[in-house]
């Protein structure tokens, strides 16, 4: 039996494994929000250090339900496709009283199941994640007008503090993905969303 012979080829962002006998496969960038680097890594750490009080605080004071933040970082999640923050939520959020269908629906981006009285706030989270921390400013006003300045502020405050868990995931399966030569790292996501190809007969 001959030696299969596989060779690894980076080409921009992709990574491309050849081998004779299977053929070859194509590895698409990474297409999960990473860090890009390690100084927006250490800004949103620093963000999160200087308001653990007041996030602290929110969570003591009852400002926003258990149920409630567990929503806001499920609708955060489901963007950001952190597979850590997802198992550990899901669970989260079942001990805060939502049911796993909810739950389940939530980690696939449906939200408007979800209770009225939270709905617009749960809305906005999906918004504020798909535009990468850029929500139109009619809509972060609308937010505070529904819920007044002070609990608008303690939505945003566990939005920001689920984004730095999901790209801290996504950035550690991010280097997995690299070293690995894109064995590792990817989920099932990933590939259903085309993140995998495979060419046959080459």
């Amino acid at each position: 039996m001959s030696r299969q012979l596989t060779i690894y080829v980076r080409e921009k962002n992709q990574i491309i494994l050849t081998s004779m006998s299977k053929g070859m496969i194509v590895m698409d960038e990474f297409r999960r929000r990473i860090y890009p680097n390690f100084g927006h890594f250490l800004k949103d750490v620093r963000f999160i250090r200087g308001n653990r009080k007041k996030m602290q605080h929110n969570k003591e004071d009852g400002t926003l339900s258990f149920a409630f933040r567990e929503r806001l970082m499920l609708a955060v999640t489901a963007v950001n496709g952190c597979r850590y923050c997802s198992h550990h939520h899901a669970r989260q959020a079942i001990l805060s009283g939502v049911t796993k269908e909810e739950t389940d629906l939530l980690l696939n981006g449906v939200i408007d199941h979800c209770p009225e009285e939270e709905a617009p706030a749960i809305f906005y989270a999906q918004h504020w994640a798909e535009t990468d921390v850029n929500p139109d400013s009619e809509a972060r006003e609308k937010l505070i007008e529904t819920y007044g300045k002070e609990k608008a502020e303690a939505i945003e405050l566990v939005l920001r503090g689920i984004r730095v868990g999901n790209l801290t995931g996504n950035t550690l399966d991010y280097i997995l993905y690299r070293i690995s030569f894109g064995r590792l790292g990817l989920t099932d996501r990933d590939e259903e969303t085309g993140a995998k190809k495979a060419v046959d007969g080459v």
